[in-house]
């Protein structure tokens, strides 16, 4: 089973993603190349791999992307390929290239697929960990689709790694440097996702963790005991040499001030009120995905959510010559395939510079 390569779409958590054709079928698939470090050459498919695809073959629904097959290039068996379905669009690439203004009712039925997808990969115990722009994919008609589980992981008890989350998304327990997180931390950066879309820029673009927590200090206000009892039982912000210490504390007299609906101006009450719970510092006081799909902005607010395939349709940017770096066209003609390891039959239903 051969594939061929024809331009690379981006680069995610393990691995480069390329636009592919599948020559079995000829269908346009997207290939994910596995990322394979020097020191592990010859040791089979990496651990972060084979996690990944167990993670989204044991997943099936609409709003997930589904891997459909794992190749192994015909000349180095170090080269281990993701074959993934193909959507046409990711949503950093409307937002920073085509300069994309989603509509109220548009916004509202990205926001719901969003958060249907986590729903239900929180229910089935999977916390994603890398919610962000770049991973959220939009097909021709109109469904969004999760991608990129190279951080995702199965929730336990037991101590995580708390810098994962591109830092644009980060929550604040894990700028706080907490090990023992929830599902929560998805909810945050869902938070950021629909602030975005409704302003069309970064909601919280920090370049590093202190000037995250500051852009999110002034934005929602200081936390404090009160609204946050177990802030002061996490290790702290990492300082330039890894070391978590206390946040630093505003000389501002108006540090307290929550200022989304400044940030939201013109958008209405129900919108804000969803954002704003979402952004809630205590991440045991976020709403799950299953509670934000019932919040009055969904249910009652007009105008209601559109149907996907009613979402306006855009040029593949990345697929055009002299598209944005890391979207240009590519030379034809890389070859993969001669094994491929199926693991099912047929696929599942599955400004500052982003950094990707």
């Amino acid at each position: 089973m051969d594939f061929e390569k024809l331009n690379r779409l981006g680069e995610g958590t393990y691995g480069v993603v390329h636009r592919s054709l599948d020559r079995r079928n000829n269908t346009i698939v997207a290939l994910k190349q596995v990322r394979v470090f020097e020191n592990d050459r010859g040791n089979g498919i990496p651990i972060t791999a084979l996690r990944e695809i167990s993670i989204l073959k044991s997943l099936r629904h609409i709003n997930i992307i589904s891997v459909l097959d794992v190749a192994v290039s015909r000349t180095d068996l170090d080269d281990v390929y993701m074959v993934e379905e193909y959507a046409e669009q990711d949503l950093a690439n409307l937002l920073d290239h085509a300069k994309v203004r989603f509509s109220e009712s548009e916004v509202k039925c990205l926001m719901k697929q969003l958060l249907e997808g986590l729903e239900y990969l929180h229910r089935h115990d999977i916390v994603h960990r890398d919610i962000k722009m770049s991973n959220l994919l939009l097909t021709r008609s109109g469904i969004l689709k999760l991608a990129d589980f190279g951080l995702a992981r199965e929730w336990s008890a037991r101590p995580l790694t708390p810098g994962v989350v591109t830092v644009w998304y980060r929550s604040p327990e894990l700028l706080l440097s907490a090990t023992r997180y929830t599902s929560a931390v998805d909810m945050w950066a869902a938070g950021c996702i629909m602030g975005e879309l409704l302003t069309c820029a970064p909601l919280l673009p920090g370049e590093t963790e202190l000037q995250q927590w500051a852009l999110i200090s002034a934005l929602l206000g200081v936390p404090s005991d009160r609204i946050w009892p177990r802030m002061r039982s996490l290790p702290g912000l990492p300082d330039e040499n890894g070391r978590p210490r206390p946040p630093p504390i505003p000389r501002s007299t108006n540090s307290n001030i929550n200022m989304l609906e400044t940030k939201l101006a013109g958008q209405k009450k129900e919108c804000i009120n969803l954002v704003n719970e979402l952004l809630t510092y205590d991440p045991e006081m976020r709403p799950s995905a299953g509670r934000a799909l019932k919040h009055p902005y969904f249910v009652r607010e007009q105008p209601g959510p559109c149907a996907p395939e009613m979402i306006q349709t855009f040029p593949e940017i990345r697929n055009v010559p002299g598209a944005p770096a890391g979207t240009v066209e590519m030379k034809r003609g890389n070859e993969v395939g001669d094994y491929v390891f199926d693991f099912g039959e047929g696929a599942s239903e599955k400004k500052r510079r982003r950094k990707r």
